[in-house]
């Protein structure tokens, strides 16, 4: 957690306790959306006041079991001053004479403090469920694994090919007081020296960039598109990297985005737009006829397969409250079937990459080697597990397979 003094309003802690308490305790309420929401009905909140808010939010999220064992208590609609009280308290910060703050022993949560940790959930801040499952999936190494989910995310840009190059767009981010580096090993990639509302930049609304983890442009790069190929992104969502795919195509050939969502696939419309992608057409999956008509017709097929997200709790940490067992072993289901039924779709000798954003091996290579126990006519040719801990970017998995 960070360290850093600021003064604090009373409207600033206000924010915080009614944007925490809607995220945790309205369902289907995402971390992301709810900051954005605050921000846009506190439009006179400075820079620096907005600063402290977002990152105030998204780290007692992150460490809400941490800031429970140090209140003793744990976090309830109506007891969340005491959170952020202990979360001001652990950042050195001093706590406001607010009416809020006046019930708050100051003395005894600095005293545990200095109390160790009943367990590593606790620490890593995480449920008990959470731990027991990194455990029997990855060994010794969740640990590692959870250390680096820990820590926040940098924002990752990934420039559009089809309008720009990294010198250009970091020469034009520059212009607009926006400080990028390049991150190697990523030809595409930009990384922002600092957090900042990129999206009203000229740049982002001429299409010059996505923003876009540097461990998810690596999927589009592994499908080995080339121009002029017909393609199908089964799973496309908003089209991250759909996007992706018609810059790697130079916007020849055609790509198919296919979702269950129709109102993605009208987002990805608006972006392709924006980035100037003309070789995307969209199709909403509406019933199981929608397949049918497309086996066989694709030379690359991507399932970017719904997931856990786990590989993702830099950016997400809201999700690891909201996950439990059984949506794990209802996803696990869920991509058996996309990956059957989406398998069918690529030509012989096409290629199909399955992907997700976990690290968990029941999500990744077990589905891909369960698929191929009972697919004989597609073969593995190369897969990739990229891990928070080693890679310093989010958890990905990638599998490319061959049909034969």
């Amino acid at each position: 957690m960070d360290n850093k003094k600021i003064k604090t309003h009373r409207n600033l802690i206000q924010g915080l306790e009614q944007a925490i308490k809607t995220s945790f305790f309205e369902p289907d309420k995402y971390a992301d959306k709810v900051l954005e929401r605050l921000l846009k009905l506190n439009k006179k909140w400075g820079s620096k006041d907005r600063g402290f808010v977002s990152e105030s939010f998204y780290e007692i999220i992150r460490w809400k079991r941490q800031l429970e064992f140090y209140a003793n208590r744990e976090m309830k609609d109506d007891n969340i001053y005491f959170i952020i009280a202990t979360y001001l308290l652990l950042n050195k910060q001093e706590i406001p004479p607010f009416p809020e703050f006046e019930k708050i022993y100051i003395k005894k949560i600095k005293e545990r403090f200095k109390k160790p940790f009943p367990s590593r959930a606790v620490e890593f801040s995480i449920p008990d469920w959470l731990q027991s499952r990194m455990e029997n999936e990855l060994g010794s190494s969740w640990i590692y694994e959870m250390k680096a989910l820990n820590i926040p995310a940098s924002t990752i840009i990934r420039v559009n090919t089809l309008k720009t190059h990294a010198d250009e767009l970091q020469k034009s981010l520059e212009e607009e007081k926006v400080a990028t580096n390049f991150i190697q090993g990523y030809k595409d990639a930009l990384v922002l020296e600092r957090k900042q509302n990129i999206f009203k930049t000229k740049a982002f609304q001429d299409g010059l960039f996505e923003v876009q983890d540097a461990s998810s442009q690596l999927v589009g790069e592994f499908l080995e598109v080339k121009p002029g190929m017909r393609v199908i992104d089964s799973c496309a969502g908003a089209g991250g990297k759909t996007l992706h795919l018609a810059a790697l195509m130079e916007n020849k050939g055609q790509i198919l985005a296919l979702d269950i969502h129709e109102w993605k696939l009208q987002t990805l419309k608006q972006r392709a737009r924006r980035n100037g992608a003309h070789n995307i057409q969209t199709k909403a999956v509406t019933d199981s006829k929608i397949l049918k008509r497309l086996e066989n017709t694709a030379d690359r097929v991507l399932i970017d397969a719904p997931c856990s997200g786990l590989g993702v709790l830099r950016r997400n940490p809201d999700a690891k409250w909201k996950l439990n067992n059984e949506f794990i072993y209802r996803i696990i289901d869920e991509q058996k079937q996309i990956l059957q039924n989406n398998s069918k779709l690529v030509k012989k000798n096409g290629y199909l990459v399955y992907a997700t954003c976990s690290i968990l091996p029941s999500e990744n290579s077990h589905q891909v080697e369960n698929f191929l126990s009972k697919n004989p006519d597609f073969e593995l040719i190369d897969e990739k597990k990229i891990m928070p801990s080693t890679s310093n970017f989010d958890g990905f998995y990638m599998a490319k397979i061959v049909r034969k």
